[in-house]
């Protein structure tokens, strides 16, 4: 492919490493000379680039750019929406060739979850039909960990750290006041369809009696009278109990238990505060006194305690991306490969879009305990090598992270004002 402009952005949730992954993009970018003019990113993901709205990240100084890497959130803003077909939508897409061509764009770097794999894959294939070649890339990153085709995906490593973290620091709370105050403590996780961020507190037990004594995952129906047994069997055997319960949790019927009505810009049901509702069971149909915790934008944004294997990750996928949209590929997500267990060796491979979007990996039957409470020996086998290292951002004189804040600084328009339907 001729040289040309290449456009970035980010999509969906943001983790503590996502900038990481903007970060080594843009360092790779730049060090292809003049194969690449200019790196752009969008505003507010792919809304930024149907409303024209780009980024020059040429401004920015090469330091600004390095702490990306050490900096949460998403440096240029992220969206929740995702494209019809073109049959249903075809001005969209006739919208973004336009802006790809009035700006000479001719690779597009997609970061995001398997809706944004699902954007990427579409977008792959319609600048041809449309008379504007422009090949996609798939980055991945999702703190649910459920993307198909790579073993872990950018973003989990580290929620799953901070999960395991603040299971085991509550617990010692928790432990030291069981006597007079919370009996029962549960935590709040995310992950509406996949349990690995609630699976990854089992981390924090070392013995059968270490918290969490008990993890409600999505794969596992909720059954009330054996969740309460459980309950009361390990207050009285340790004296208290830690629980973490992931927000896809349903009953038997396949209903989430905390459904809050509604749903998002990507479709999915709108959970909410099945932590609380937990801990309120118990203290109705046992009586302990009970405390609850929704970990929510905390278990995403805690750069501070991100996971060092997560943070190479979340570098490789973003340099490997470059490199396979100037070797000509298209419609392909840079996936992690576990090579070696023991040590944990990775490789990056290239996987194919039409493999990944819109589907969803689930905890295996096998990392999940008999009784369906906990984890297993091959869970923690699995999970362990993801939260190994600390990757600690610098810290300014007066005692808080030294984040980054990019200057942003807008393309000139070229294009008249497009209207987005439904925004």
């Amino acid at each position: 492919m001729a040289a040309g402009n290449l456009l970035y952005a980010q999509s969906g949730g943001v983790t503590a490493v996502i900038n990481a992954t903007a970060s080594a993009v843009i360092e790779a970018a730049r060090a292809r000379g003049t194969r690449i003019g200019k790196v752009y990113a969008a505003r507010d993901g792919i809304l930024g680039a149907l409303r024209e709205e780009l980024i020059d990240t040429g401004v920015e100084p090469a330091a600004a750019i390095r702490a990306l890497a050490h900096t949460p959130g998403g440096a240029f803003g992220s969206c929740r929406f995702k494209l019809k077909d073109i049959a249903g939508d075809r001005a969209s897409y006739e919208r973004l060739i336009a802006v790809f061509r009035a700006h000479d764009i001719r690779w597009f770097l997609y970061n995001g979850g398997n809706d944004s794999a699902d954007t990427a894959l579409k977008l792959s294939s319609i600048g041809a039909a449309l008379g504007y070649p422009i090949a996609c890339i798939g980055i991945p990153k999702t703190v649910d960990n459920d993307l198909a085709e790579t073993d872990s995906s950018p973003g989990f490593g580290s929620v799953a750290k901070y999960t395991a973290i603040s299971t085991m620091e509550a617990g010692f709370d928790v432990r030291a006041m069981a006597s007079t105050s919370t009996r029962v403590f549960v935590l709040e996780t995310m992950g509406r369809h996949a349990g690995w961020i609630a699976a990854s507190a089992g981390l924090a037990a070392r013995t059968r009696d270490d918290p969490p004594h008990l993890i409600l995952l999505p794969e596992v129906p909720f059954d009330e009278a054996r969740f309460l047994a459980a309950v009361d069997a390990c207050v009285k055997r340790v004296g208290y109990c830690v629980i973490v319960v992931s927000e896809g949790v349903r009953d038997a019927t396949g209903r989430f238990l905390a459904e809050a009505g509604g749903v998002d810009a990507f479709g999915h049901r709108q959970l909410g505060g099945v932590g609380p509702l937990i801990a309120d069971l118990v203290g109705a149909k046992l009586g302990y006194k009970h405390h609850a915790a929704v970990s929510d934008y905390l278990q995403r944004s805690a750069r501070h305690i991100a996971s060092k294997t997560d943070l190479a990750h979340a570098r490789a996928v973003g340099k490997a991306a470059v490199a396979y949209a100037l070797a000509g590929m298209n419609a392909v997500m840079p996936a992690i490969r576990r090579t070696s267990q023991r040590p944990y060796r990775w490789t990056i491979e290239p996987a194919p879009l039409d493999r990944v979007a819109n589907r969803e990996k689930q905890l295996p039957r096998q990392f999940i305990r008999a009784d369906g409470f906990g984890i297993t020996a091959a869970a923690r086998r699995y999970l362990a090598p993801l939260i190994e290292g600390e990757a600690h951002p610098p810290y300014r004189a007066d005692g808080l992270p030294d984040y980054v804040v990019l200057k942003n600084r807008p393309v000139r328009k070229k294009l008249p004002q497009f209207r987005i339907p439904g925004h």
